[in-house]
């Protein structure tokens, strides 16, 4: 797939832009200055695939506990800062890899110099983030609503400064709950600035409606190339963020390290509960990072057939199922055995990969 080209820098050991990866980000929901539980939020999105974090800063306990929780994490973490520049200086020196900041909102020019001269000392990246629903209020006057050009010109007012400033290493965010803007925004930002972009639809929603709304919009803007690093926005667990941003990174063929489960939507020949089957497979399958494809069919007389594109699958009947391997059966198996040897299989084959 084609990639917009960007300019790139290196956030801890990972480089977001030019023809690097598309990143994998997420955002704790604990309070930071709580270090073990959000060095176990943090421990649990490593293992989904989060390839970095990003965590609230609301005062100095929360940035004075950066230092103890990059100790205990394995992935670059991201201080999230509003308005007070102190924060950001005490984030930097307990050692944060990236820094998501507007320089507009925090007070004077000797305030942003500071914060500044510390990221390049430090070499610490800035995100500077638009949302649609916040935005400057003469910019609101001038458009009448939150509007796709609007947000560019309250991104170019940020960029301005840091690049007056001689600060190059920045990404922007331009988000909305509304995908259609998001997706017009982003769309205009990639043909405005040279950036990295992070994506994503803020406050999208609970798990089924913001993972729809999500992949819309992130979907549609990677699909034409755009987009360094993406956020799915949930109301949920943070680990389903990741899951959703796998998925629609293996679908995009943007990454293969990502098992495909492929299931049946079952009709009036299913011959056994096929849907926890899948559910428990699925779950199984997002401990692991291969590229397989595994296939969960309702019936043993289509089974095979429709699951010939996957690696291994298994089709359910009447007290016993077949375990079937890139369209060929290889052997029945005990209905109340199939998912422990479906399993067992996936792990032989991984083994081999």
């Amino acid at each position: 797939m084609l990639r917009t080209e960007t300019r790139s820098f290196q956030i801890g050991h990972l480089t977001m832009g030019g023809n690097n990866h598309v990143i994998i980000q997420s955002m704790c929901n604990t309070k930071t200055k709580d270090v073990e539980a959000t060095v176990k939020q943090i421990h649990e999105l490593e293992k989904a695939g989060c390839e970095m974090v990003r965590v609230a800063i609301f005062d100095k306990e929360d940035a004075s506990a950066i230092a103890d929780i990059k100790k205990q994490i394995h992935i670059p973490l991201i201080a999230d800062i509003h308005f007070d520049y102190r924060l950001a200086l005490l984030a930097i020196e307990n050692g944060i890899d990236k820094i998501r900041i507007n320089p507009g909102n925090i007070g004077s020019m000797d305030k942003v110099k500071a914060v500044v001269e510390a990221c390049k000392q430090h070499h610490i990246p800035i995100r500077i983030g638009v949302n649609g629903g916040s935005l400057e209020k003469d910019i609101l006057e001038k458009y009448g609503k939150p509007t796709a050009q609007g947000m560019i010109e309250s991104a170019k007012k940020h960029v301005d400064i840091l690049e007056s400033l001689d600060f190059h290493d920045y990404a922007i965010s331009l988000k909305s709950s509304n995908t259609l803007l998001t997706i017009e925004a982003y769309t205009l930002a990639s043909q405005t600035f040279d950036c990295p972009l992070h994506i994503g639809v803020t406050e999208a929603g609970t798990k089924l409606g913001g993972t729809i709304k999500s992949s819309l919009g992130i979907g549609t803007l990677l699909y034409q190339g755009i987009g360094n690093t993406i956020r799915v926005s949930l109301s949920a667990d943070p680990v389903e963020e990741i899951k959703v941003a796998k998925t629609l990174l293996k679908e995009l063929e943007l990454i293969d390290h990502v098992p495909t489960l492929v299931s049946c939507p079952t009709c009036g020949r299913i011959q056994y509960d096929l849907i926890p089957v899948a559910n428990e497979i699925e779950d199984f399958l997002n401990t692991i990072h291969a590229d397989i494809t595994v296939a969960i069919m309702g019936c043993a007389v289509n089974g095979p057939g429709e699951a010939k594109h996957a690696d291994i699958g298994i089709a359910g009947g009447v007290k016993e199922g077949l375990l079937i391997k890139k369209g060929e059966v290889i052997k029945k198996v005990k209905q109340e055995d199939m998912v422990q040897v479906l399993k067992d299989e996936i792990l032989k084959m991984i083994e081999k990969q």
